[in-house]
């Protein structure tokens, strides 16, 4: 029963008669990455077919497989939260954004975007981290992204070719561009986020969730000219806190200069400012106002709304998207869920602007 389940689940409904069964860790018989136009691909399944408790739980249900080989695009996540300053608890975020993700539907009807019917995508589980070792846990990171990169798959970091991550704390965003800035050199960033995260150092450390972008610059694995942060705000121990930023040519673009107005004609601004280079999309889910998002570490009112957070991430289609994460999701501060779902379907999002996703 637990098998033909499996292959339900795994298969497209234009798959009529072929069953292709779940990948599961450690199946590398997937064959070559790259499949042809017709040919069948994850999809995650209906709850017309499959009950929604039904199945592992997955980021959509997809397919959990232990190698990129044979993905456009892979869900990831990095479930580390030891460089999180005030509320803990960020480490159980990809766990829980997959348990609201069941949620989710297989077309974006607003947009047009048909991700499934374009692009080979599944799970690829979560990174090993070291919970007692920051460093330890960015080499971690890093490695499992060389690795991820290099097999031509975007990834979508919960926090491949592109790949989406789930976090996870902020720090993560920075060994995850350490490896890709070794594929594609210099990346453009749209960081969405209540905080620059331009911090030097706290408690003598250099590496916590408020440094990863000043350590990026550091190491030159941002074109600084295609930085633009959105969403900044709240109070500070200094009367200019967005001077580092400003310095190195980032855009900064404070929450106030967002209220109650639609964020379309911005985007459309960000857009030419990244070109057609590699850019890269890192949220952090306190860019958000906290009546919408209440589950985060550090949480600061009068931010974003859901819908300008859609509209920034639909302004991206077209872009060239290398790779996206969505991090700070603290669930033990999201009783209902609301954050993690709202974290799901931002991930979603980012799956359907990627490049060569199909809209129609």
């Amino acid at each position: 029963m637990l098998r033909l389940l499996a292959s339900r689940c795994a298969r497209g409904p234009g798959a009529r008669g072929v069953a292709r069964p779940a990948a599961g860790l450690g199946d590398h018989s997937r064959g070559p990455r790259r499949q042809a136009s017709d040919a069948p691909r994850n999809l995650p399944p209906s709850s017309e077919v499959v009950a929604r408790p039904v199945g592992v739980c997955s980021m959509m249900r997809l397919p959990v497989q232990a190698s990129p080989e044979g993905l456009d695009a892979a869900f990831v996540g990095v479930p580390l939260d030891t460089g999180t300053s005030n509320r803990p608890g960020a480490r159980f975020g990809p766990r829980r954004i997959r348990e609201e993700s069941v949620m989710l539907r297989t077309i974006n009807p607003s947009t047009g975007a048909l991700p499934f019917q374009s692009l080979m995508v599944a799970d690829l589980g979560d990174v090993n981290v070291n919970l007692y070792n920051l460093q330890d846990s960015c080499r971690l990171i890093q490695e499992a992204y060389q690795k991820i990169v290099a097999a031509g798959c975007v990834p979508l970091t919960l926090g491949i070719f592109f790949f989406l991550v789930a976090g996870g704390d902020h720090t993560i965003t920075y060994p995850i561009l350490q490896a890709m800035a070794k594929k594609h050199g210099p990346v453009g960033l749209l960081h969405v986020d209540a905080h620059t995260d331009t911090a030097d150092k706290a408690l003598g450390e250099k590496i916590y969730h408020g440094t990863p972008f000043r350590r990026c610059v550091e190491e030159k694995l941002l074109d600084c000219k295609r930085v633009v942060q959105i969403g900044i705000r709240g109070s500070s121990m200094t009367l200019d806190p967005y001077r580092y930023s400003r310095n190195q040519g980032f855009r900064v673009v404070l929450a106030e200069d967002c209220w109650m107005k639609s964020l379309v004609p911005l985007m459309a601004e960000v857009r030419q400012q990244m070109g057609g280079k590699p850019m890269y999309i890192s949220f952090d889910i306190d860019g958000l106002d906290p009546a919408y998002a209440p589950g985060t570490g550090t949480p600061e009112i009068a931010g974003l709304t859901p819908s300008q957070a859609l509209e920034i991430i639909r302004g991206c289609q077209g872009l060239n998207v290398v790779g996206c994460d969505l991090v700070e999701v603290s669930p033990p501060y999201d009783p209902f869920g609301n954050t993690a779902l709202l974290a799901a379907n931002l991930l979603f999002e980012m799956l359907c602007v990627l490049p060569k996703v199909r809209v129609v």
